[in-house]
C-alpha cells in the first residue's frame, strides 16, 4: 500500500513512556508468574471458562504457556507497528499539518491496546492458575465485563473522541 502520508518521528511524551513501561512490566510479571506457578499445577488445568466464569474446558498444563507466548508476540508486534504510524489506518486525510496530532493519537491508542492486552492476559492466567489449584480467583464475575468494556465500549468512546478532535 503506497500512501503520500508524511513519515515523521512522533516524539514520545511522558504518558507514552509510562504506558510502554507498564505494559513491558506486566508482560515480564506474566512470564515470571507462569514460571513460578508451573511446577505447582496439576497435569490438567482449566483452559476455558463460560460467561458465568465456570470452567467448561480442560487441557494439559503446558497450555499455560500459550497466553505468555501470545503476549510476547502481540507486545513486540504492537511495539514495532507503533514505530511506523504512517501505515496506520486513519479516518481522515493525513497532511503535514495534522500528521503529528493524528500519529500521536494513533500511537497512543496502540500503547493503550498493548496495556489492556497485558492486563487481560495476566488476569486470565491468574484465574487459570487459581482454578487449577482449586481456589476461587474472585475474577470470574467481572472479567467478562472488563474484557467487553476494554474491547468494545472503550474503542467506541475513543472513536467519538477522535471525531471531536478532528473537527
Amino acid at each position: 500500500m503506497k500512501t503520500n502520508r508524511p513519515k515523521i518521528k512522533v516524539p514520545l511524551e511522558g504518558i507514552d513512556i509510562v504506558l510502554d513501561l507498564i505494559s513491558a512490566t506486566l508482560l515480564i510479571l506474566l512470564i515470571v508468574f507462569t514460571v513460578i506457578s508451573y511446577t505447582e499445577l496439576p497435569d490438567t488445568i482449566p483452559s476455558h471458562f463460560n460467561a458465568a466464569g465456570e470452567v467448561d474446558g480442560y487441557s494439559g498444563k503446558s497450555m499455560i504457556w500459550l497466553l505468555p507466548a501470545i503476549g510476547v508476540v502481540l507486545f513486540l508486534g504492537l511495539y514495532v507497528i507503533n514505530k511506523f504510524p504512517h501505515i496506520h489506518n486513519y479516518m481522515v486525510n493525513i497532511t503535514e499539518e495534522n500528521a503529528l496530532k493524528n500519529y500521536r493519537f494513533s500511537t497512543r491508542i496502540v500503547r493503550f491496546t498493548n496495556l489492556f492486552i497485558m492486563v487481560i492476559f495476566g488476569l486470565i492466567t491468574y484465574s487459570i492458575v487459581e482454578s487449577a489449584k482449586g481456589n476461587n480467583s474472585n475474577l470470574d464475575s467481572w472479567i467478562l465485563p472488563f474484557v467487553i468494556g476494554t474491547s468494545i465500549i472503550l474503542p467506541i468512546a475513543i472513536l467519538i473522541y477522535q471525531k471531536k478532535i478532528n473537527k
